[in-house]
């Protein structure tokens, strides 16, 4: 109650507060109501953009929460509930887009501890965000971010991010060092060392890459210079002044006016000739159109430099001649392009967001050719997507998968339902596959399907986007019911063919069978139900005596000679009892004599029944015979009648008198259905509306009378009333027409320029196969024809023109040099080049851009010769080889002019005039390279070996061929083409691809007996294994332990099937015979016979075994024979039924009480296990049933006839069928192989073709599995690479001078390879080189001349760039963190004089970004002590040793000297720091722990077995200092060390000293044992002590 009143009091006071708090708000006029917005709703409108309006609501509400009326709020303050707004349709998609920035630098984020951990293990967590913004694609404007949202959620503005590790500058170890700079007096060595990984995420900077000292030399000779000449770089190339220009004109004119005079000489013809060429040069060169080429002049300075980096007059530099300072040069231009021109229309003209986009175009052209610039010219032509939008724009034609129908269902058997009986396939029905075809059509809107399946024609599979429709299916075969009929009733009489029409005196006795299920599908053919024997004397009705009365004596005497009239009923043919009327023309049965015994007469039993007719008919050789007995029941007394004699009480008589011979109507099959002509007119068939059935038709069917095991007879002996019918109506299935689709479109000819014969095809797909006398399909499907000629192709090259006069500086700027009075030295010289076709005509440059590879040069450096320079002409061509290996060729060249007579010139060793060079060998071998490839059968038809089994499709298995690639070389292991070996490139060799062989099974064994005799049971049949699969062949279904597959099937054993007959009893035998009266006990006998029970009874005997050995009749039992004038009693009658409520009256009404499981008993019904599913007869796979059947088990456990069960009327609650499903086989089916792809590499060795093949139906059940193999590989046939490759720089070379800017040349030649990254290839003829693009290292602009610095005496300068290092990602512990690669390169300062390290560059140190990076650890290594030192380093993962990288705080030690010294003689510092003693010595600590001095330790020699002196051991201390004595090694030494390094006793010392002192106790109880004096033995009789026998072996210490 306390917290209760506790919450009344505070809520009271709540409420309080509340009041008070409203009245202070409305004292202060502050308003208690307030407006409330909602959410901003969808922006509508009726036009798309930004007309729209967006509306939400607005409330008023108390303080309190409680809503009111809006007029309680004021209205100045109310928020808005519309504005206007930008309403976004679906086309806005492509105008409007995210626009995503990058990531911005990652900055971390501010965490509650600042301590930041010693060791850094993975970095620190930090944030970073970008910027995102909504544009329009066009024009990038911004615009509101509800547009980009309605289409795409907008991305993500930050992430977390990771702040890695600080990285420190790592860099390799040193490199040797140099020699030294000088040769003779001080001088300077230095090594250098490179980076292996940059600073990173503030890690600290890179140490000095170099390290230099200073190194003696023997004193110099000579005093060395100071000064040096310095070459500086050359000048900007200058224009010359146009003053200077005109004065080169007049020159020039004067020059062709005296060319003019020489010409005048020639004759006017030559002169016509000379004046068209060059009319016809000066209109193809366009040098003005495309290119302006300027030669100018460049400058450059020459200083003479001191040593200490100060410039000097040239005339320290003592040196003859001078480097040249003026040359010439081309005036640089940058590539000029026009603007842009108009976009294309868009290639897509009609609207459809599903299809890809259009593209449209837009070009510029060339104004001006780029000339002595790196940069080449932009791009021409651009593309971009487009989409074309508008009210009139038309959808764009859509195209879909159409399929044909279905192929019929094709089955396959199961593995265990191979049978000879299905070797016929076509007859196989269950669970199957169907397939179709799939093509590609055009999409038609408002059209009638079946018009549209009619006219959509194939097009390109291309075209179609969708998912493509399945092309097999599982389907069903209807399975055929096959007809069952019961078994044959018993023959009846003799009866007319029709009783309501009897004839003659002709008759036939009939038995009948019933159809119990009736025929579907299949040929629906039941076997003849009836069968009949003619016979004589019918009838239809006749009496059957079914009783008799009892017998009347006579005369009413009371015994004697009488009668016993029968009981009789009326029966017809078929034994049902009718009325009484229609036997009135039948014989009745007259009386049966009789004789009712007096007193003293002989008793005779009554006649037993009649026996089974031992023959179902007459013949010659058979005749039927019935029996029936009597017995004696009492034999006769004095004066009585006597006793028949024993053949007088069996009776025989004949039946079944009718002949053997057996008729029967014979049915053929139902012939074909035909239509009916008198109901043509509407049950027309001409075309497929989609029903099964379109008219009725006849039938007929051939009948015939047959007698049995004879053959076919007249008509007439068969009942003409019973024959069936021969003629049936039917339906007619509705006939198919072929349909087929209209022809493709002819696939397009090549619309560019292409070389060979070119054809193009169409095709037709068949949609419907013809069924039932339908319209054939056409015969051609696929036409083919020639290509009209295709364009002509037009290949372009560039023309070159001559080159013009060699242009050399002007002459004001060469006035100073030596020789400037000639007008001779180098120049430039320029040339026009055009674009052509290959015909010659005139094309385009950009053509030539495009196809005609790089463009040529537009100058060349030439030479003006000075009257001092030889002259000579071209070399000429290299003479021919003569064919044999290590030959000689050779070119030439002669002087010419006033050269031929320079000494100078004639000097052979400067200038050569001969040149010779050795001939190609033509030494090839071949030899294999790579795999072998796989198996590949042959096209068309494939060769199966003998023998080998095959299943399936032929195509996957049988002789197949291997290739393996061959390659060519030369005699100097250079790759060439493989036809120089006489070789198609291929080693071809034969190989095998297994087929595959399915698991086979036995045929089915012979059905088991049912499992039981009477009742139902089950009945089983096996197949067992054969052979198992191999090679993918079709799997065995589940088997048992022994390999073997069952078939279980419930079956019904009838309990009437095998019956026990007897005889009557034999008359009874007395055993104690009285001769007077024969009468007493006696015994009878009978016999018993088991017999197959059929229709007409008992036939034949068989073996006991199968009748019920619980129900044999006694064979014998005791009898009383009554004597004279005792009561004779007839035999007892059969027992009526037994009732467990009440007792049963009997026969002379005794009575007897049931007694449960003895004579009376309860019966139940039982149920049998479920059979396996049970298909139709040719089914193999599908739906089917399980069954079981009802079995009627009596109390006592035993199986009785049904008819037990079903007399009491007891409920059947069991479901007797179940479905089932069988799974179908279905093979694995594969497509067919596509074409080989083209070669993976365009030349060298690893090329390779691939095939492949999909799965178009993967395997199910005990289908055929899929093989593995889904592609082939085939090796390309061998091609040399070859590509241009650079050879090595040259050295830097200064001309004239000795330091300063020079030039490096390198040469290109053209090299052959194999293909792969690791062959340097080998030098051939640039000839081989002709067809490839002069690219090297991805650039196509030739390097081939550039400057170099060389550094003056003195000077302090960069070396070369280190190679890049290897890709290195950042990692903590092996994982990338997503930073990417990083590759670094550095350059290392060189010091040539310790007096200028103040004018050194700073090191140099290059990154870039890489793709192929690894993750690299760095770890400390320490070398084993030498004393007291080692060495540490650090090293790479992958073993290069590095500086920097590993965590100084986890650095080794590198000393480990003890602090005091050890100076004790043996001691040594270990690694704890501690003075130890060597081996062999034990360390004597003083009392403050420390090492005071090293004992010797005494050693223990233990002899060993070899030893012959084992009966005195010995221990003596041995010097360890001095060489031991034993050397034949019978000893061993131990050094017995008790202390530790540490000074401590070790732990041996323990054990031994515990073992010694339980030693001493042991010692110490023997003695006290020994010595104690004995009880005396209490005195025995007889008591001998017995003597105590001691061997001594000689031993000392016994």
């Amino acid at each position: 109650k306390e917290p209760i009143k506790t919450l009344y009091e505070a809520l009271i006071r709540l409420d309080s507060f509340l009041k008070e708090f409203l009245l202070l708000l409305l004292a202060c006029n502050i308003s208690i109501f307030s407006s409330f917005p909602g959410p901003w709703g969808r922006c509508m409108g009726d036009e798309c953009g930004p007309g729209g309006i967006q509306t939400r609501a607005v409330w008023c509400a108390h303080v309190e929460g409680w809503t009111t009326l809006p007029t309680n709020c004021k209205q100045p303050e109310r928020p808005d509930n519309q504005q206007s707004c930008f309403r976004v349709c679906d086309w806005h998609k492509e105008l409007y887009d995210w626009q995503i920035g990058t990531w911005d630098q990652c900055r971390p984020v501010l965490s509650r501890s600042h301590e930041k951990p010693q060791e850094c293990l993975r970095g620190e967590d930090g944030i970073q965000t970008r910027d995102i913004t909504c544009i329009q694609k066009s024009n990038g404007v911004p615009a509101e971010d509800v547009i980009c949202e309605y289409f795409e959620p907008k991305p993500r503005q930050e992430q977390a991010c990771l702040i890695p590790c600080r990285q420190d500058c790592i860099v390799a170890e040193f490199a040797p060092w140099t020699e030294c700079s000088k040769t003779c007096g001080s001088g300077l060595q230095h090594r250098t060392r490179h980076v292996v990984a940059p600073p990173q995420f503030g890690g600290s900077a890179c140490p000095n890459l170099t390290e230099f000292q200073v190194c003696q030399s023997s004193p110099c000779a000579a005093e060395e210079s100071l000064y040096s000449l310095n070459v500086g770089p050359w000048s900007v190339c200058s224009v010359p002044h146009s003053r200077q220009i005109r004065q080169a004109r007049k020159r020039g004119k004067s020059k062709d006016k005296e060319k003019d005079r020489e010409k005048a000489v020639r004759d006017p013809e030559a002169r016509e000739l000379i004046k068209k060429k060059r009319n016809r040069n000066r209109q193809n060169r366009q040098d003005n159109k495309y290119w302006d080429i300027q030669i100018g002049y460049q400058t450059r300075q020459v200083t003479c430099t001191h040593r200490n980096g100060k410039t000097a007059a040239l005339s320290f530099c003592k040196q003859d001649k001078l480097p040249i300072t003026f040359q010439s040069c081309v005036i640089t231009k940058e590539c000029q392009v026009s603007e842009w021109s108009e976009w294309t229309p868009c290639s897509k003209t009609c609207f459809d967001m599903t299809t890809p986009k259009g593209n449209r175009t837009r070009s510029r052209t060339i104004k001006q050719l780029p000339i002595g610039s790196e940069s080449e010219c932009p791009q021409l032509e651009e593309t971009e997507q487009c989409i074309t939008q508008g009210d009139g724009v038309a959808p764009c034609i859509t195209y879909g998968w159409r399929t044909t129908e279905w192929t019929e269902c094709r089955v396959d058997p199961l593995l265990n339902q191979q049978d000879k009986r299905r070797g016929n396939q076509t007859a196989l029905c269950g669970g199957g596959i169907q397939t179709r075809e799939v093509y590609c059509v055009q999409k038609l809107f408002n059209i009638n399907p079946i018009a549209a399946s009619l006219s959509s024609r194939p097009v390109d599979r291309g075209l179609c986007t969708g998912p493509l429709p399945s092309t097999s299916q599982l389907c069903h075969v209807p399975c055929p019911t096959e007809c069952e009929t019961s078994a044959w009733s018993a023959w009846g009489p003799c009866t007319y063919e029709n009783c309501d029409d009897p004839q003659a005196k002709k008759g036939f006795k009939l038995r009948k069978r019933r159809i119990t299920n009736e025929p579907t599908g299949g040929t629906g053919n039941c076997p003849h139900l009836l069968e009949a024997i003619p016979c004589e004397e019918p009838s239809c009705y006749d009496w059957k005596i079914v009783g008799l009365e009892e017998c009347v004596p006579d005369n009413e005497k009371p015994c004697g000679p009488g009668t016993q009239v029968p009981i009789v009923v009326c029966i017809n043919s078929d034994g049902e009892e009718v009325d009484r009327q229609l036997c009135r023309d039948a014989i009745y049965p007259i009386p049966v004599v009789c004789e009712a015994p007096c007193p003293k007469d002989c008793v005779l039993s009554m006649w037993s029944a009649w026996s089974s007719c031992s023959h179902t008919c007459s013949g010659k050789t058979t005749e039927g015979k019935q029996m029936r007995a009597r017995s004696i029941l009492a034999y006769a007394g004095e004066g009585g009648v006597q006793c028949p004699n024993i053949s007088a009480l069996q009776e025989t008589r004949s039946c079944n008198e009718h002949s053997c011979t057996v008729y029967h109507w014979q049915t053929g099959p139902w012939g074909q259905c035909i239509e009916d002509a008198s109901v043509s007119a509407f049950n027309s068939s001409a075309s497929w509306n989609g029903e099964a059935t379109c008219s009725v038709g006849m039938q007929t069917r051939k009948v015939i009378c047959v007698r049995v095991n004879v053959g076919q007879v007249g008509p007439k002996k068969c009942p003409e009333n019973l024959r069936p019918e021969t003629v049936r109506p039917c339906l007619l299935p509705c006939r198919k027409d072929c349909i087929v689709t209209p022809f493709s479109d002819w696939t397009p000819c090549p619309s560019s320029c292409q070389e060979g014969n070119f054809k193009q095809s169409r095709h037709r797909v068949i949609i419907q196969l013809p069924a039932n006398g339908g319209r054939e399909c056409p015969d051609t499907l696929f036409e083919e024809k020639e290509c009209e000629a295709s364009p002509v192709c037009y290949s372009y090259r560039w023309k070159t023109h001559k080159w013009r006069r060699c242009q050399l500086v002007p002459w004001h700027v060469r006035q100073d040099s030596p020789g400037a009075h000639e007008t001779c030295g180098p120049g430039l010289q320029a040339r026009a080049i055009t674009c052509r076709r290959q015909d010659g005509g005139q094309a385009d440059i950009s053509e030539c851009l495009k196809y005609a590879g790089p463009l040529p040069s537009l100058t060349q450096t030439c030479q003006i010769p000075c009257q001092d320079d030889c002259q000579f002409t071209n070399w000429s061509k290299f003479s021919s080889c003569n064919g044999d290996c290590g030959g000689v060729r050779s070119r030439k060249r002669t002087l010419i002019g006033k050269s031929k007579k320079k000494d100078k010139c004639k000097n052979s060793q400067l200038y050569p005039l001969i040149e010779n060079q050795f001939c190609p060998c033509d030494k090839y071998s071949a030899q294999p390279v790579g795999n072998w490839s796989d198996c590949i059968l042959p096209e068309g038809k494939v060769e199966v070996l003998l023998g080998m089994k095959v299943q399936g499709d032929i195509k996957e298995c049988g002789q197949g061929y291997r290739y393996q690639a061959m390659a060519c070389y030369d005699q100097n292991s250079r790759l060439v083409e493989t036809s120089r070996c006489n070789s198609h490139g291929y080693i071809e060799e034969a190989c095998i691809i297994p087929c595959p062989s399915d698991c086979k099974l036995s045929e089915w064994s012979n059905w088991s007996r049912c499992s039981k005799s009477c009742g139902s049971g089950v009945k089983v049949r096996s197949k067992w294994l054969r052979e198992k699969p191999y090679n993918g062949g079709r799997p065995c279904p589940k088997l048992d332990h022994v390999n073997q597959v069952y078939e279980v099937v419930p079956c019904h054993s009838d309990c009437s099937q095998y019956i026990w007959v007897t005889e009557p009893w034999s008359v009874c035998k007395v055993t104690n015979v009285d001769l007077k009266e024969n009468c007493g006990e006696g015994v009878q006998t009978r016999k018993v016979r088991c017999m197959l029970n059929t229709v007409d009874g008992p036939s034949d005997t068989v073996e006991d075994y199968l009748c019920d050995p619980e129900e044999m009749p006694l064979g014998a039992r005791k009898c009383t024979l009554p004597c004279p004038e005792d009561c004779v009693m007839s035999e007892w009658g059969s027992w009526s039924r037994c009732s467990l409520v009440r007792s049963v009256l009997y026969m002379n009404y005794c009575t007897e009480v049931c007694t449960l499981n003895k004579n009376c008993y309860h019966y139940d019904y039982n149920v049998t296990d479920w059979s396996t599913c049970q298909l139709s007869e040719k089914a193999v796979c599908g739906n089917g049933i399980k069954t079981r059947m009802l079995d009627c088990v009596r109390s006592d456990g035993k199986s009785v006839d049904l008819k037990y069960c079903e007399e009491l009327g007891l409920e059947k609650t069991w479901q007797m069928n179940i479905s089932c499903v069988v799974e179908c086989p279905v093979n694995c089916q594969l497509s067919d192989w596509s074409s080989w792809s083209d070669c993976s590499q365009t030349c060298g060795l690893t090329g390779k073709m691939i095939r492949r093949r999909t799965i178009n139906q993967p395997f199910q059940g005990d289908g055929r599995p899929c093989p593995s193999q889904m592609e082939q590989f085939k090796p390309c046939p061998v091609k040399p690479c070859y590509r241009w490759q650079y050879g090595q720089w040259s050295a830097c070379k200064v001309e004239d001078a000795q330091c300063g800017e020079g030039t490096r040349l390198r040469n290109i030649s053209c090299v052959v390879f194999d293909g792969s990254t690791e062959d340097v290839g080998k030098t051939v003829d640039e000839e081989f080189c002709g067809e490839v693009e002069p690219i090297i290292d991805g650039n196509k602009k030739m390097v081939l001349e550039e400057t170099c610095t060389v550094p003056c005496p003195g000077d302090c300068y960069l070396k070369e760039w280190s190679e890049w290092s290897l890709c290195q990602l950042t990692c903590v512990n092996g994982e990338d963190l997503g930073f990417g690669g990083i590759q670094v390169r550095s350059r290392a300062v060189i010091i040539q004089d310790l007096e200028n390290q103040h004018l050194c560059p700073e090191q140099a140190l290059e990154t870039r970004p890489c793709s192929d990076g690894h993750c690299y650890e760095y770890k400390w290594m320490a070398s084993p002590w030498k004393g007291s030192s080692r060495t540490v380093w650090c090293q790479r993962s992958d073993g290069l040793n590095v500086t920097g990288g590993c965590l100084v705080m986890r650095q080794p030690d590198v000393d480990r000297s003890c602090n005091p010294p050890c100076s004790q003689p043996h001691a040594y510092c270990s690694e704890t720091r501690t003075c130890s003693c060597e081996d062999g010595y034990t360390e004597v600590m003083s009392s403050d722990g420390t090492l005071e001095q090293c004992t010797l330790i005494p050693v223990v020699v233990i002899p060993t077995m070899e030893d012959k002196k084992g009966d005195v051991k010995t221990s003596r201390a041995v010097n360890p200092t001095q060489p031991s004595t034993n050397q034949s090694g019978r000893g061993r030494t131990w050094f017995l060390q008790p202390f530790g390094p540490d000074g401590r006793l070790k732990t041996w010392v323990y054990g031994v000293a515990a073992g010694a002192f339980v030693l001493l106790i042991f010692i110490v109880s023997m003695i006290y044992l020994a010595c104690k004096k004995p009880k005396k033995p209490q005195r025995r009789q007889n008591n001998r002590l017995k003597p105590l026998t001691l061997a001594y072996d000689g031993d000392a210490d016994m």
